[in-house]
Formats: C-alpha cells, structure tokens, sequence
C-alpha cells in the first residue's frame, strides 16, 4: 500500500547502518541506501521530529543452528556510520536482538516524545528491519517502510519481506516519497 498519510509525531528509525555491517554483501548496493537514509534524516531533523539509530552488538543468548559470526565484535565494529551525521538529539538504541524494541526502552521513549507512527530503514531487510517493523505494528505504531532504503544479503528474504510481509505490517513506498509527505504538511 502506497503512503496515505505522516501522523503529525512520526519518528525515522534507522536499523544497523553501522560499521561493522555495511561491508557486507547486500544484494542491492549499500551507497544509494545510505544515501536515501540520508535525505530522510535531514528531512526529519529538519522539522525537529524524532531521529532513532539503532545498531547491534551480538546477538541474544540460546542456541541456534548457525555458528555465531563473531565471540567478541571487532574494535568499531558497533560505531554509527559517518554519512547518519549522529546529533546530540538523536535517540540512541543498542540491541542484542533482531529487533530494536525487544529488550530496549525503545517504545517508552517514544510513546513518551508522543510518537505514533515510524519510518523505518537500514539492514538487514528480513531480519533488523522486519522484526522491528513487527515489533512496532504490535505495540500499536502506524508503520511506513522506505523499501528503496534497505536491503539485505538475501536477495529471497528481501523479496519476501517487501512483497508479503511488510504490505500486512503497514504502507510501503519510496524514500522521495516520505520526504514529499513531510514537506507538504509543512507549507
């Protein structure tokens, strides 16, 4: 479902654009994400709405079947990319799940600050990015994703997401067309 509408508190949350993750192969290049990241961050600072960077640092406790990529992350490895442009304002989450409200004070900080709908980018589509959009629609947050500011290693899981899961979760559409949304509400 194309965007309907920008609530008037919504935040921009923005999943692991972080060192240690970017390096990765995505199926879609990392620079036009970071870019179009970018132009919603200025877009949303600039009418002073909520700003969330949440980035990763493990992985939660228990078993899996797939071995852990890392027993103590790299020097760096959790540090913001320098194209976000970090602000003092900015609402600063660190997860150790795929998702950036479990386990966090992510939704009493927001719901807190007022906000009742969230822009969500960043990496990886089918895993930070879908569990967060998850985790938000079920605590009650309308949910926009800018799918042409994200991606993921899996070319399936991002397919997946974007085409089945994300249209059940909320509206969909473009970066350009959130920045549109914010600028004319603002005339």
């Amino acid at each position: 479902m194309p965007y309907t509408a920008l609530d008037p508190n919504t935040a921009l949350i923005v999943v692991d654009l972080q060192k240690g993750i970017v390096g990765a192969p995505f199926v879609h290049p990392i620079e036009p994400v970071i870019e179009r990241t970018g132009a919603l961050l200025r877009a949303f600072r600039a009418r002073g709405l909520p700003v969330v960077l949440v980035n990763v640092a493990g992985v939660a406790p228990g078993r899996t079947e797939r071995p852990r990529r890392h027993d103590v992350l790299p020097e760096g490895w959790t540090d913001f990319i320098d194209e976000l442009d970090r602000q003092p304002g900015d609402i600063v989450v660190t997860k150790r799940t795929w998702g950036a409200f479990a386990h966090t004070a992510l939704d009493a900080r927001l719901k807190a600050l007022g906000v009742t709908q969230v822009v969500i980018t960043g990496v990886a589509t089918g895993t930070g990015v879908e569990s967060t959009a998850r985790q938000a629609y079920e605590l009650g947050f309308n949910v926009s994703l800018a799918i042409d500011a994200m991606t993921d290693a899996r070319a399936e899981a991002h397919a997946y997401s974007i085409e089945h899961v994300f249209p059940r979760l909320g509206e969909t559409g473009v970066a350009q067309d959130i920045i549109d949304l914010l600028a004319a509400r603002s005339v």
